[in-house]
């Protein structure tokens, strides 16, 4: 799809992933990761990768560690995760973009805990969602759409007009489980990621506005 097809969608309420989609919290994140992937004896290269866009403890349990607590690890993982918070920024054009939508019209849905989630959003100075959707909200996490559809549901929206922003595999199937349409964010992509959705890299050629029905639209 393209540019195009986003520009003549309209929708109820935009939902956001976070990490990767409205901020960069990338060196934070794989510095506290590869010393934990270290100490565990993992090689930190391959593993790396595979801790995007999911809750951290399916990242953790997923690995099968011998003598390991997944909730246990996971919540060191992030009690240092929200120390290193510095230094995170946000997405091109994410803080005009979100300040420009209707209040009540957006959420974020991130796999992070609410804790660190509200760290982040501190740290990249983005306005605070009128709607937070975190990993101790969901009973599943990405790539199950619980939290999108969660999202939809309190926000007093069908999720058929909903317009999910997505960096990571996990989290555009979640949305699209969910039954959302999925625009990817590709500024912190560092190799082109296959996808049948549109693609844009960053917020800084588009303008929320809402229509006369009350509907988003978007223009370039």
């Amino acid at each position: 799809m393209s540019e195009n097809a986003l520009l003549q969608g309209r929708y109820r309420a935009f939902l956001f992933d976070m990490d990767g989609t409205v901020l960069n919290s990338i060196a934070s994140a794989e510095l506290v990761w590869g010393a934990w992937a270290k100490r565990q004896g993992l090689d930190v290269e391959s593993f790396l990768p595979t801790i995007h866009g999911a809750r951290s403890v399916d990242t953790i349990a997923a690995l099968k560690l011998p003598d390991i607590d997944p909730a246990a690890e996971a919540l060191s993982i992030t009690l240092a995760e929200i120390e290193t918070a510095d230094g995170i920024v946000e997405i091109s054009g994410a803080i005009r973009f979100l300040k420009a939508l209707p209040a009540h019209g957006w959420a974020i849905v991130t796999s992070a805990p609410r804790a660190l989630a509200e760290a982040r959003i501190k740290a990249a100075c983005l306005p605070q969602p009128p709607l937070l959707i975190t990993a101790e909200d969901v009973t599943a996490g990405k790539p199950d759409p619980q939290g999108y559809l969660l999202a939809a549901q309190k926000l007093g929206v069908d999720i058929a007009d909903c317009l999910v922003f997505e960096d990571a595999p996990v989290g555009i199937a979640a949305g699209h489980a969910a039954g959302a349409q999925v625009v990817v964010i590709t500024e912190t992509h560092s190799h082109p990621l296959v996808s049948p959705h549109i693609h844009i890299a960053a917020y800084n050629r588009l303008t929320p506005h809402l229509d006369a029905e009350g509907y988003i639209r978007l223009s370039a």
